[in-house]
């Protein structure tokens, strides 16, 4: 991520004029959701743009969470006929997922699809304004789509936005459940990215800023302190700082399933996987496959506690459960018939980034007990 420009945004958006100005665009292609009407400031921001400074907006909006392959193929047609050479995406993971494989697929055959092609980088600039404080998609490498129902994952370090503009203001939009599963998606992050088989120096270090951030500010920022809003915005950052050199571990692989089948957000989902997963771990470092060892997972694990402000690791999980409790999200009611489908989903590759080892037996033993009311 060598060389991408961190800037905070004044009210009248003026750091955006200035890349836009210098960069002498005529027009820009803005990927958003249709959300962006409540966003006051950014909607005027860019409703004036033209006649501010003369640069022109095409918008694009045609896309979902859980962005289809087919609504990026059309993005990719449009910003093609555009002209443009600058893409600005605006909201959270979805809208930055569809926004980088627009910029990567965009330099690529169109005739074939881009899911089968090698990968090709570009110098389209593509500059993100996160709205959410959660997915942290605006520092990493990767992006999600669907293709033919299938999660679809694309990882390419060209598609790391240049610049990241943040703009507290956006996380006044966001209801209370909403604020509350992002946190918990970022919370997730860190501690995913702190004991992956792949963390190094740098990424704990990404990952502690995000603790302090997220454990100083989080009680304001869900009581509505707007104040909060800039540290909440950074922390979900350095979330994904530190996640885009570990990539995310056994919490992620099976908490994609949970969202769709009880309808829950990705943050809600990852946390009830954590909450179970980690205590299990604990109690089950003898399956390390970290290749530094049993006593290096032991001594991470109590790095990490310590950095939650805990003298125990058993503190850290029971402060990780309370957080959750605290806020008031609930636990799906499942069905027998769910664990089978939720056994059979889990992607097998991000296991390999777990510090200790799962087998089938074990996932439906921790989906039973994630599940368990």
């Amino acid at each position: 991520m060598c060389g991408q420009i961190e800037l905070t945004a004044t009210n009248r958006y003026t750091e955006l004029d200035n890349i836009l100005l210098e960069s002498r665009e005529n027009t820009i292609f803005l990927v958003c959701g249709n959300s962006i009407k409540y966003q006051k400031g950014l909607y005027q921001y860019f409703s004036t743009l033209y006649d501010r400074i003369g640069v022109r907006v095409e918008r694009f909006s045609d896309f979902q969470p859980n962005p289809l392959y087919e609504s990026v193929v059309d993005g990719v047609r449009k910003f093609k006929a555009s002209g443009c050479n600058t893409i600005i995406a605006v909201g959270g993971g979805s809208t930055m997922d569809v926004a980088k494989c627009i910029k990567l697929y965009s330099g690529m055959n169109s005739s074939e699809n881009y899911l089968h092609q090698t990968l090709v980088a570009n110098d389209v600039k593509l500059v993100a304004i996160p709205t959410t404080a959660g997915s942290g998609s605006e520092a990493t490498r990767f992006a999600v789509i669907y293709y033919k129902g299938v999660k679809q994952s694309i990882n390419d370090s060209s598609i790391i936005p240049s610049v990241v503009l943040f703009a507290p203001e956006t996380l006044n939009t966001l209801s209370d459940y909403q604020k509350k599963a992002r946190l918990l998606d970022a919370l997730s992050h860190v501690i995913e990215s702190f004991w992956s088989v792949n963390s190094t120096d740098e990424s704990k270090e990404y990952s502690k800023q995000a603790i302090h951030l997220i454990l100083n500010n989080m009680k304001g920022y869900i009581a509505g302190d707007d104040s909060r809003n800039a540290d909440m915005i950074k922390a979900a950052y350095y979330a994904g700082k530190a996640i885009n050199i570990t990539q995310t571990t056994a919490g992620h692989a099976m908490c994609y399933k949970l969202t769709s089948l009880y309808g829950i957000a990705h943050g809600h989902a990852a946390a009830l996987v954590n909450i179970k997963l980690w205590p299990w771990m604990t109690e089950n470092t003898k399956k390390c496959i970290d290749p530094r060892g049993e006593q290096y997972l032991r001594d991470t694990f109590d790095e990490l506690s310590k950095e939650m402000g805990c003298k125990t690791v058993d503190q850290a999980i029971l402060l990780f459960q309370k957080i959750f409790d605290k806020l008031g999200l609930e636990v799906p009611e499942a069905k027998q018939s769910d664990f089978k489908i939720l056994d059979t989903s889990v992607n097998l590759e991000r296991l390999k980034n777990n510090p200790v080892r799962l087998d089938a037996n074990s996932i439906d033993y921790l989906y039973h007990r994630i599940l368990a009311r």
